[in-house]
């Protein structure tokens, strides 16, 4: 037999001190020149990138384009630092600008300044969230959300962004009073005649372009798009006919301010803040993940959420706003070949010099051509294929991710990932509430013994009650376990003398099963039935001596395996165990 190869597995490496919490560090001190002419050459490509989608998503935001570019340059240098990986690229995404124009519109009252420091409160809370707990060791958390949910957030996400740029695509604004109304506004516009055609002829154009492209992997789709659609602007002098155009940008780069507002409803910005690291966090951990995988590297999810954190924290302080993972620019510096994140570091200071050099290249702009950015960005983000598989193998999550979608559609990017959440957690209660249950039998010719419900051939054991548990023991199945157990024995073909529970799937029980399975326990005991416990688990166990249910020389109750636990009920009860005389499955019967 050959031996296993292990090459294709992620390394796992643990850094400690000051290497654990600085990676990019770690990383320059053993940074090969080798790699230095890829970096550099991916960061320039990358620049490509950077510059016209950091300007789209802070319009989509709420903000002015300018801050899109700050919220580019900081946290790209502070990820390559604080963060784990050694190719994500992070700045303004998608998934995000809807979080952020859900705080940033009400509060803001269309006062620029206003907004940006809203957004950048919003930064700093997302970035200590992520730091508070990558500190606690909470990367887990985004795992809570099972990907049906995740699923309907996304596609509610991506809506909502959908129909707040489609106003821009068309030439003309509307009040945003949420998504539902909005389309209402949007279609009474498109009725009155309100779009301008010089705006929509842009905008479509644009943003068939960047489809059209996106199939070329190499070219660079944006970049050629945004370049023509600002070149028709200003050739065909489109901003004569009604073509808004993004303006002059102010020269230099971001100064460290200190974001705050006094008089606003502060607990919509933390809560928004929350919001968009628990949206980061969850990209961000999927693809650095991926990207691990592919180069054979474990990436410590906890340390991924501190480096995010710290990214999100410091652009904060230099006019950024809340910014995640990006999987259209990061798939652009693999393929340019970045080795790792000094191109992340070039790419940042080339938007930075452009910004020193020359800010007038993009006056010309259109805000159409930059809405049709955001669009085909988040076409991406709909996951429509593997939900129609979800329908096709279990349609309850289907549903589920439909209700999420709904949530978030109608109310809100805020209150959907509160609903995703409530979702997530009556997901999982659900499954613990009603799991299932199955009665043993001993099937002919078959080692062990199985479900008689999946084999109505199998035997019984007189007197003997065989029943295994899947799930914990906890408050909200507790009840459920003691009426299950009743009814099995209820429906028994012959008197039980002995319960065993086959306690292998019970990873854990708590106060209140445990008081459960001392009344049981009292319970059975006056009808003169014995319970019995087999292959319990070492932890479980513990629980059972700590909790009191082992007293009194209860543990020659617990047997290693239900095979153990059989042979015991045989001796004790000296029950004649020959094929003529078990009691066949079939004569159980359960609804």
């Amino acid at each position: 037999m050959p031996a296993p190869h292990y090459k294709s597995l992620p390394v796992i490496v643990q850094q400690r001190g000051w290497r654990r919490w600085l990676p990019g560090l770690h990383t320059l001190l053993h940074y090969r020149l080798g790699w230095l002419p890829r970096d550099i050459a991916a960061g320039l490509v990358l620049t490509s990138m950077l510059v016209p989608v950091g300007i789209a998503y802070a319009e989509a935001s709420g903000v002015a384009g300018i801050y899109g570019l700050y919220a580019t340059i900081v946290p790209l240098l502070a990820y390559a630092l604080f963060g784990p990986s050694r190719i994500l690229v992070l700045g303004p995404d998608s998934a995000l600008t809807a979080v952020i124009l859900a705080v940033v519109l009400p509060l803001s009252g269309g006062d620029p300044l206003r907004a940006i420091t809203l957004a950048s409160m919003m930064a700093v809370v997302a970035g200590l969230t992520c730091i508070v707990a990558g500190l606690l060791r909470l990367g887990f958390i985004t795992e809570l959300l099972s990907k049906p949910i995740r699923y309907g957030y996304m596609n509610g996400i991506a809506l909502s962004v959908v129909i707040s740029q489609t106003p821009k695509l068309l030439g003309f604004s509307i009040d945003s009073q949420g998504p539902v109304q909005d389309i209402w506004a949007i279609v009474g516009g498109v009725l009155d005649a309100q779009f301008n055609w010089a705006s929509l002829a842009i905008g479509g154009g644009t943003l068939a372009l960047i489809l059209l492209l996106r199939r070329f992997k190499r070219l660079p789709g944006i970049l050629i798009a945004v370049t023509l659609a600002t070149l028709a602007v200003e050739l065909l002098d489109l901003a004569r006919h009604g073509a808004s155009v993004l303006g002059e940008l102010p020269q230099g780069l971001p100064g460290f301010t200190l974001p705050w507002l006094s008089g606003i409803d502060l607990s919509a910005v933390v809560l928004g803040g929350v919001a968009a690291a628990l949206v980061a966090f969850a990209d961000t951990s999927v693809l650095s993940r991926t990207y691990a995988a592919r180069s054979g590297r474990h990436v410590d999810p906890n340390q991924e959420m501190v480096g995010l954190g710290a990214a999100n924290l410091i652009g904060g302080f230099f006019q950024g706003f809340p910014i995640s993972s990006s999987s259209s620019r990061t798939p652009v510096a693999e393929a340019a070949g970045a080795q790792t994140q000094m191109a992340g570091v070039v790419g940042a200071l080339a938007v930075a010099l452009l910004l020193v050099a020359a800010p007038n290249l993009m006056q010309h702009l259109p805000t159409s051509a930059l809405a049709a950015v955001v669009i085909a960005a988040v076409i991406g983000l709909f996951e429509v294929r593997d939900l129609m598989r979800i329908y096709r193998v279990q349609q309850w999550e289907f549903w589920l991710s439909m209700a999420c979608f709904a949530g978030v559609a109608t109310f809100g990017a805020i209150p959907g990932i509160g609903i995703a959440v409530l979702l997530a957690v009556i997901e999982f209660l659900w499954d613990g509430w009603r799991p299932h249950y199955a009665v043993l039998g001993q099937v002919d010719g078959v080692r062990g013994f199985h479900d008689i419900q999946r084999h109505p051939e199998a035997r019984l054991i007189p007197g003997l009650l065989l029943l295994r548990w899947d799930a914990p023991l906890f408050f909200a199945n507790a009840e459920q376990f003691q009426q299950c157990v009743l009814q099995a024995i209820t429906r028994s073909p012959t008197p039980v003398r002995r319960l065993v529970i086959a306690a292998e799937p019970v990873t854990s029980i708590d106060v209140t099963s445990a008081d459960m399975l001392a009344e049981l326990e009292q319970m059975l005991a006056e009808a003169g039935i014995e319970l019995h416990f087999a292959e319990v688990k070492g932890p479980v166990k513990d629980k059972f001596r700590r909790f009191g249910l082992l007293r009194e020389n209860r543990e020659q109750r617990i047997q290693p395996t239900v095979g153990a636990a059989v042979d015991a009920y045989l001796a004790d009860h000296d029950v004649d165990w020959q094929a003529e005389n078990r009691v066949p499955g079939r004569a159980w019967h359960r609804d």
